[in-house]
């Protein structure tokens, strides 16, 4: 076995296959084996579902972007008809969001500064006089209310614009029962409850004892608490991030290493 940290450790990587590869990368540079298992595809919603937000964006204060998907969909076609107004006020719910936005020249943004979530950003914009504001919460179709349910109270109009819906691709699980029976598939990245929860679908009967034996990398609390409900045995909280979740998984076995007997 190598020296580097993740020598001999396969690494199922479930996210979107677009959003897959520079953590691949981070994985392969640390010695480990990454396999690409999108357990959810992001499908774009067709423009007639975001313009007629788009077409009044000049009348918001403020807009919010959930996640990296909405801010590259939604900016793709804010640029096409002429960029963000100057007046826009934009939020980002975490860092993975805020590089996304800057890929498209946003420069300014309120960024909660931990934990990442709904919660870290309303406790970021409480500081701010937002009553009476007019909010556009850019995300995906059937997303947690809570954002504006929360805004709402605050006294802020909001609109919520849906920018793609998620789908489970229609992989079998079973395909990787030659990396498991054998050990080395020992790790398994999932990013958000939704994926754990199409893991589960698509492992069936046949999987889930697998599944459920193989220690889980999570970048939050929320989606630990799904992989619990499933009956996974060990949960790792990472962190939001490629890299938080890669020193998750270094971390985790340099620890299973040392308790390792020596032969």
């Amino acid at each position: 076995m190598g020296n580097e940290p993740l020598a001999g450790v396969g690494v199922l990587v479930t996210r979107p296959e677009h959003q897959s590869q520079r953590l691949a990368e981070l994985i392969r540079g640390l010695g480990g084996e990454p396999l690409l298992f999108p357990a959810m595809e992001i499908v774009a919603l067709p423009d007639t579902e975001t313009a007629p937000a788009l077409d009044r964006l000049t009348r918001f204060d403020l807009a919010i972007f959930t996640s990296p998907n909405a801010a590259r969909l939604a900016m793709q076609r804010i640029q096409r008809m002429g960029g963000l107004p100057a007046r826009l006020r934009v939020a980002a719910l975490g860092p993975g969001t805020a590089a996304e936005l800057k890929k498209c020249g946003v420069r300014e943004m309120i960024v909660p500064e931990a934990d990442y979530d709904s919660e870290a950003l309303l406790d970021r914009l409480s500081g701010l006089q937002l009553s009476g504001k007019n909010v556009a919460i850019f995300r995906g179709e059937g997303g947690r209310e809570l954002l504006g349910d929360s805004l709402r109270q605050r006294g802020l109009e909001v609109e919520y614009v849906n920018c793609y819906r998620r789908a489970r691709p229609r992989h079998d699980l079973a395909a990787l029962m030659p990396q498991w029976q054998p050990g080395s598939l020992r790790a398994c990245l999932a990013t958000s409850s939704e994926i754990v929860v199409n893991l589960f679908d698509m492992a069936g009967e046949a999987c889930r004892a697998w599944l459920c034996q193989t220690p889980m990398f999570v970048p939050h609390p929320r989606v630990a608490a799904t992989a619990f409900a499933f009956g996974v045995y060990t949960i790792f909280v990472a962190g939001t991030g490629d890299e938080a979740l890669t020193s998750g998984l270094e971390s985790w076995f340099a620890r299973w290493r040392r308790a390792q007997p020596v032969a």
